[in-house]
């Protein structure tokens, strides 16, 4: 009687455990549509919200508006020292203790960067650089800090829950809030100014959203050094794995700018900004979701090992193609449409920034898992290396290569991204080449086939879109006789919930 219980309580256990990881994946899933929307959505109102403020707002305020945010862009680092993370990642639940003490500690790092906002002010600077309205909009960024920190714990609970399509929902709203009021203010004239009020808003707006969404009822402060060890001991690690990413790219660009001519360093940044795009839209609308259901599946191996083979499967499906398609059209682009005629110098660096963020595609998810699992010294390592050998191989190629020399660079050291591979199989054992050598194929027939025409694009708009359309459907004809079978199984596999026992 005793051993039949046995059996009895495992099983539920059993189903039990199907139940949960059938959540995760419908969280997940619905989370990565969520974001990929987000993504698309907001990414439209700020393009036709720049299109439109350029009527109104002069270069000089724009250029006020870039000033304060460089100050704001370095001193977001110190405000948080990755207990958010922490508590992401953790296997156990968090409790009322955890979210206090990392409140109180966030409370804490906000006031005080608006102290040193406050004391760089005091010493006249910022004003003799940006003017009295530039200040006020420092002084809203400032003020910005102590109220997103009223958004983590709302915002940690959350991730924790997978709720990734109502994690969105505050900053959908606090787009619509901050152009619309930048906008209606800049056509009543109030010039750069603006932006202090639009600011303000839209960071009460986010504040009031999430919590009717996610409501921390027991709010409070509490320092507790135990807690604040247990969490720093991940959280410093994960926090200097992103200052080792800021030296390796805002640090580095920012030193290229100040050595290289203005015209060559635009050259970089338009090409790499470009290049971004693809990744912004899939890789990263994906990572966003990616760690907290790692986190959420540690305990469980072979289920985060399918999981990481689903992501790398279906990013690059998605990603392969358009980094090939924008490699291939961006001559014809630059010839067909004369005002792009000005870029063609940056076209190589380009492609090999483009070619570089294929690697990135791979590489990232299996970073984050490392960083779910809780291994984040490795992660460390491997941030350390591409710091070091940009910062070494970077300016050896620009002398060679000169500011092209830049995205080659990029290009090689890309290749270090199959040590990612090799510290992920030692902890799950994933299987790389099979989610990849397809959407890897097809991409390939698509680039032979688009640059045999490449001269023919680039006659007219209409050959143009021809090529498009071509290249498009040589891609997806080639994946679909590769492995179309294996598409629609993984695709029904998402949609699908597994049928209880």
């Amino acid at each position: 009687m005793i051993n039949s219980t046995a059996v009895d309580t495992t099983d539920e256990l059993e189903e039990l455990m199907d139940d949960d990881i059938s959540e995760i994946k419908e969280k997940s899933v619905s989370g990565v549509v969520s974001y990929f929307l987000r993504t698309a959505f907001m990414q439209g109102i700020g393009l036709v919200a720049i299109i439109i403020l350029s009527a109104f707002l002069s270069p000089s305020d724009f250029g006020i508006y870039g000033f304060v945010t460089q100050i704001i862009g370095l001193l977001i680092f110190f405000s948080d020292v990755g207990l958010a993370a922490a508590l992401v990642q953790q296997k156990k639940n968090p409790d009322n203790e955890e979210y206090k003490v990392i409140f109180t500690l966030q409370w804490i790092l906000s006031l005080l960067i608006v102290g040193v906002i406050l004391l760089l002010i005091w010493t006249g600077f910022i004003q003799q650089k940006v003017g009295i309205a530039g200040v006020w909009v420092l002084l809203s960024l400032a003020v910005s800090f102590p109220l997103a920190t009223l958004k983590t714990v709302s915002s940690i609970k959350l991730e924790r829950k997978l709720l990734f399509q109502k994690l969105v929902v505050p900053q959908i709203f606090e787009q619509i809030i901050f152009y619309s009021l930048l906008i209606a203010l800049a056509w009543k004239g109030m010039g750069v100014l603006s932006y202090a009020y639009a600011i303000i808003a839209r960071s009460i707006v986010g504040v009031i959203v999430m919590w009717i969404i996610e409501p921390w009822k027991k709010i409070g402060f509490l320092w507790n050094t135990k807690i604040l060890k247990s969490l720093l001991n991940f959280g410093l690690k994960f926090q200097f794995n992103d200052f080792l990413a800021r030296i390796k790219d805002q640090l580095f660009y920012l030193i290229l700018g100040i050595f290289l001519p203005l015209d060559q360093f635009g050259y970089i940044q338009w090409a790499k900004n470009w290049s971004m795009y693809p990744y912004n839209l899939t890789v990263q609308n994906v990572m966003a979701i990616t760690f907290p259901t790692y986190s959420r599946l540690q305990h469980r191996l072979d289920i985060l090992k399918r999981a990481i083979e689903k992501s790398l499967f279906f990013i690059s499906l998605a990603i392969f193609p358009i980094l090939v398609g924008m490699s291939i059209f961006i001559w014809p682009l630059t010839q067909v449409f004369e005002k792009y005629n000005k870029w063609e110098p940056a076209i190589f660096s380009f492609i090999f920034f483009a070619l570089s963020i294929g690697w990135a595609a791979i590489s990232t998810p299996l970073v984050n898992t490392l960083n779910a699992i809780g291994h984040i010294n490795q992660t460390l390592k491997l941030m350390g290396m591409w710091t070091v050998l940009t910062w070494v191989l970077t300016p050896v190629f620009i002398w060679k290569f000169g500011f092209n020399g830049v995205a080659l660079s990029a290009f090689i050291i890309s290749f270090t991204s199959l040590l990612s591979i090799r510290m992920v199989k030692k902890h799950i054992p994933v299987v790389i080449i099979p989610q990849i050598k397809s959407a890897l194929l097809a991409a390939i027939l698509m680039a032979i086939v688009g640059y045999l025409g490449i001269n023919y694009w680039a006659r007219d708009i209409y050959r143009l879109l021809l090529g498009v359309v071509i290249t498009s459907g040589v891609y997806g004809l080639s994946i679909t006789l590769l492995d179309g079978k294996k598409i629609f199984v993984e695709i029904k596999s998402l949609i699908n919930r597994p049928k209880k026992k």
